[in-house]
């Protein structure tokens, strides 16, 4: 049974988090001088004198209407490797504790996991790139505190079987932390309408990708509002900027500029898809609900550094687990695409 107190680290529970000024104070007022910012203003066209708002809760609250959950179960982080970092750190006791991970997957679960000293216990795909259930169920212990499965996946594009997702939620006592960095693109839905049903679930997007705001650097989450709190509790207090949140909640007013993209978007990848199964150099291409291509070829670094040359930068996954030969290829504007393809053409084929 999913206990969240006992997951929690002995010195996160005790932790008396950092107080801002703006979270002591509640209500109106027109005089602040409670924070030692600068009284005068800033040199810049819009002012940036005062401190942004600890909860960036204007933000929540505009999302909280896009995505149909409250404000209160909605955490914000300078992007998602933010919010991957604050999860080991509430619950993962350095040097003692495990996470399970799927590869290939997405870099920075390990990265954040060696960072912070958290035990990584591998379980590779299937060829399919599917969960593997029975090794997973060998793979995890006791100390087993977190489950990572990006879905869809990178660097793969495809989703994870639901039902699999669904199974591990309802057996596993720790946190299950579902990566949906690229669900706008996906035909599957979105696991943020299952949180009152998982009281371990903590679904992870992001404003990077569909929403065209990865300089912002605002990533999302979404899990109960006991895992929230604690989340709140452990990152740092001003974690994200206040021209990041205006720049957010400017954009969040577009959603119908976003929802074209997306369409526009996916149509090219099914063009690109076909594009490229037509060229002699690339073996396949994998069905992919996100917005990029795996793609198997004849000479994965031959064809990178080629396309170097000429100015076009891909993914070089030819030495990721399961990967062998193959190319990561974001789906770029028409125009981008095809002169994607008519370079690649350009390169001798090596079978």
């Amino acid at each position: 049974m999913f206990d969240l107190n006992s997951l929690l680290r002995d010195n996160i529970k005790r932790l008396v988090p950092y107080s801002t000024a703006r979270d002591e104070f509640k209500g109106e007022a027109s005089v602040f001088l409670d924070a030692n910012e600068n009284s005068f203003g800033s040199p810049l066209p819009v002012n940036y004198n005062r401190y942004p708002d600890p909860m960036q809760w204007k933000v929540k609250y505009k999302l909280a209407d896009i995505k149909g959950v409250p404000p209160q179960n909605i955490f914000l982080g300078n992007g998602s490797d933010e919010v991957i970092d604050v999860l080991y750190r509430s619950f993962c006791r350095p040097g003692i504790d495990n996470v399970v991970l799927f590869p290939p997957t997405y870099g920075m679960y390990e990265v954040s996991a060696n960072i912070n000293d958290v035990i990584v216990r591998k379980v590779s795909l299937t060829p399919d790139y599917q969960i593997d259930m029975a090794a997973l169920q060998e793979a995890v212990d006791e100390r087993t505190k977190l489950i990572f499965i990006c879905s869809p996946n990178n660097p793969t594009g495809n989703s994870i079987d639901r039902s699999d997702i669904e199974m591990i939620l309802n057996n596993f006592d720790g946190i299950v932390v579902v990566d949906e960095a690229y669900i706008n693109f996906a035909r599957q839905k979105t696991f943020i309408s299952e949180l009152t049903e998982y009281p371990n679930l903590v679904v992870m997007q992001t404003l990077s990708k569909a929403w065209g705001l990865a300089a912002l650097r605002v990533g999302m989450a979404f899990a109960g509002e006991d895992i929230i709190n604690v989340l709140n509790k452990v990152k740092p207090p001003y974690n994200i900027n206040q021209a990041a949140q205006d720049l957010v909640l400017e954009a969040l007013d577009n959603i119908n500029q976003v929802n074209e993209w997306i369409r526009e978007t996916v149509i090219e990848r099914d063009k690109l898809a076909a594009g490229l199964i037509g060229l002699p150099q690339v073996l396949e291409v994998y069905p992919s609900d996100a917005n990029f291509l795996l793609a198997k070829t004849t000479d994965a670094k031959g064809i990178y550094n080629y396309l170097v040359e000429k100015g076009i930068i891909v993914r070089d996954r030819s030495k990721v687990e399961l990967c062998n030969g193959c190319l990561r290829i974001t789906v770029g504007t028409p125009d981008e695409n095809t002169l994607l393809l008519e370079t690649i053409a350009q390169v001798a084929v090596n079978a």
